[in-house]
């Protein structure tokens, strides 16, 4: 299991490294906010655990253009921000997860574990899946397509569209797709699965495929005929 770890402070990296080490992870170390990215393309990980004060550049401005790059990498933020409007800035731009500092090092591998599982899981699903015309799930490289292109997806908006494609035309509870899209985190809002939806139901437009909202179930997601 692959980790980098983004964060600057010298302690805290060293308790990351030998604690997280122990456990079996793989770990690459970057320092400088303007290598971050660099890091991230080039190694590949598996997680990224992500602080958001860091020379050079803000966490926040690296998640940020890693997903416009299309790194769907799963992210876990570290921050000393711990307000409700910072947690909901951190996961709109695209992390996966968030633990407030000062934070229990059992919890932190829960988490990260969590993560690697869920991607490790969408990269393993059964055969590839064909959903009429409008979309195919690729098991080998996890992706979902639209007439032979990629769609652009986060992490969370991937796990949501692939917990609504194993049921098409029947509804998906909120809390199952909650489950899916934020697995074990504890001090995400329930709403914040409303966000993932928005985002994901614009994206679908051109496919033709509409995620509906059914008062009180869930949602659903209509193909085109």
């Amino acid at each position: 299991m692959k980790l980098l770890l983004v964060e600057d402070d010298p302690a805290l990296r060293t308790t990351l490294l030998r604690t997280l080490t122990r456990v079996g992870w793989e770990i690459e170390v970057c320092a400088d906010g303007r290598a971050a990215v660099g890091h991230w393309r080039a190694g590949q990980p598996d997680v990224v655990l992500l602080d958001l004060t860091l020379p050079g550049r803000d966490g926040l401005q690296i998640l940020e253009q890693a997903r416009q790059e299309g790194l769907l990498t799963p992210v876990l933020i570290l921050t000393a921000r711990g307000t409700v409007g910072d947690r909901v800035i951190g996961l709109n731009a695209g992390a996966d997860d968030y633990l407030v500092k000062p934070f229990d090092l059992d919890e932190l591998e829960a988490r990260l574990r969590a993560l690697h599982r869920r991607h490790a899981d969408s990269m393993t699903d059964s055969s590839a899946q064909r959903h009429g015309n409008a979309l195919r799930y690729d098991k080998d490289s996890g992706a979902i397509y639209h007439q032979d292109q990629i769609l652009e997806l986060t992490p969370r908006e991937l796990a949501l569209l692939k917990t609504l494609l194993a049921r098409p035309g029947h509804a998906v509870t909120k809390e199952k797709l909650f489950d899916s899209v934020f697995p074990g985190a504890v001090e995400v809002q329930f709403e914040a699965v409303e966000v993932v939806a928005y985002r994901l139901r614009k994206k679908l437009v051109p496919t033709g495929a509409k995620l509906m909202t059914l008062r009180g179930l869930g949602y659903l997601l209509k193909m085109p005929t």
